[in-house]
């Protein structure tokens, strides 16, 4: 099988919520939807460049680029295009989607359903294991980004700009402020709870951002191998595999060699999960470039201080406190602290000089995030100090209303 190179195609895959058009509450018929457009329950179907797809609950249904998409710019309309059939297919039923990273008061212990068909056994061992009737496995949508490598030397190039930029990838995307009704004070509610989803095995999360392994033969004997010793007591019969076992922000699927992020919190339209995937593409191919740094200096960020600039950004987006002189240095500032936003900025500005990114497709909605914040904190100022539920009623539909009509909430 001939690999690609680094960048010479993406994959793009984008979670929305089911929901009834009346109440929005989580409707579990994913698999509804699926076979009215197959005419029988499958878990994937194709749809020209797109594919729709199962996901772990009934509540969820996923769209993905049908193989490898050489370029960005037209997938805002093909994603686009999708939701407007899926959308139809609901309106018969009485549902629509809903867009963000999590549903604003589901009530997981209650409302989850298990997608109940094909590969059902494997969530089954995910629901036996983990317990799956939580925030952090049936209450989650995100945006996952997949990007190719050809050798191990690429691996090694492309892990390293990663797990760099991990950390400021909810300062950027955070769409998830609200859980169960309420405000707990973080921008990306997501990311809390999937920090937490494997905590009784630590080794299959470990502290989100990977490990310093920059090789095929590192990366199976510091992440799998552990994780696979310490999944089997739980796992007799080996049903989960160790590429969709690891439940880093990062993952690498060297069967079909790509490294898949995960840290990005679905947007309110395919045009904002789009131009996310745009930026962190662009700021990525400049680091593998060393266009700020060093492979030896990116290379040597040890995890505990990037999983602190993570967590400062999933608490606070873009207001988050950076202060890690190794880490600004890496990104090409010097050693005062700054706003994770004001890096976003300086990183944008770098890629709109480079010419790495199509500002005709992409530039008003970076702009967007740039200067109006993550989409967490639009919602937030929509919703105010202390939202009823009414008021969550009325800024979660006009979400809704974006993901219909394309467009971003300002």
């Amino acid at each position: 099988m001939t690999r690609l190179h680094l960048f010479e195609a993406f994959g793009i895959e984008l979670e929305y919520m089911l929901v009834d058009a009346e109440t929005l509450a989580v409707r579990p018929e994913a698999d509804e939807v699926l076979r009215a457009a197959a005419g029988s329950y499958e878990s994937e179907i194709e749809r020209g460049r797109i594919r729709w797809s199962n996901e772990l609950v009934l509540h969820v249904i996923e769209l993905k680029t049908n193989g490898p998409a050489a370029r960005l710019e037209a997938l805002p309309a093909a994603f686009q295009e999708q939701v407007r059939e899926i959308e139809a297919i609901l309106a018969g039923r009485g549902g629509r989607l809903m867009p963000t990273a999590m549903h604003p008061w589901m009530d997981p212990a209650t409302e989850t359903r298990l997608w109940p068909h094909e590969y059902s056994p494997v969530y089954q061992a995910f629901d036996r294991i983990f317990g799956c009737s939580g925030h952090g496995w049936s209450n989650l949508q995100s945006l996952h980004l997949n990007l190719p490598f050809a050798d191990d030397q690429e691996f090694g190039r492309l892990h390293a700009a990663i797990r760099l930029l991990l950390p400021l990838l909810p300062a950027l995307a955070a769409s998830s402020p609200v859980v169960e009704g309420r405000l707990p004070g973080s921008l990306d509610c997501r990311l809390e709870a999937y920090r937490g989803n494997a905590a009784a095995l630590p080794s299959v999360g470990g502290e989100v951002i990977p490990e310093r392994v920059f090789t095929e033969e590192d990366y199976r004997r510091r992440i799998f191998e552990p994780m696979m010793r310490e999944i089997a007591p739980q796992d007799p019969e080996g049903v989960l595999e160790e590429e969709f076992l690891n439940s880093r922000g990062a993952i690498a699927r060297f069967g079909r060699g790509s490294i898949e992020i995960r840290l990005i919190d679905a947007q309110e339209c395919p045009l904002a999960d789009l131009a996310v995937a745009a930026l962190t593409i662009a700021v990525l191919r400049l680091l593998t470039e060393e266009h700020w740094s060093g492979q030896r200096a990116q290379r040597a960020l040890e995890v505990a201080p990037l999983a602190r600039v993570l967590r400062r950004s999933i608490a606070r987006g873009e207001r988050a406190r950076v202060d890690d002189a190794a880490y600004l240095a890496a990104l090409g500032l010097p050693a005062t602290p700054l706003s994770a936003g004001r890096i976003w900025r300086h990183l944008a500005a770098a890629v709109r000089a480079a010419g790495a990114i199509d500002d005709g497709t992409f530039g008003a909605a970076v702009d967007t995030l740039l200067e109006r914040g993550p989409l967490a904190r639009r919602i937030l100022r929509r919703l105010g100090p202390d939202p009823d539920r009414a008021r969550l009623e009325r800024v979660y539909r006009r979400l809704c209303d974006c993901l219909r009509a394309g467009e971003m909430l300002p």
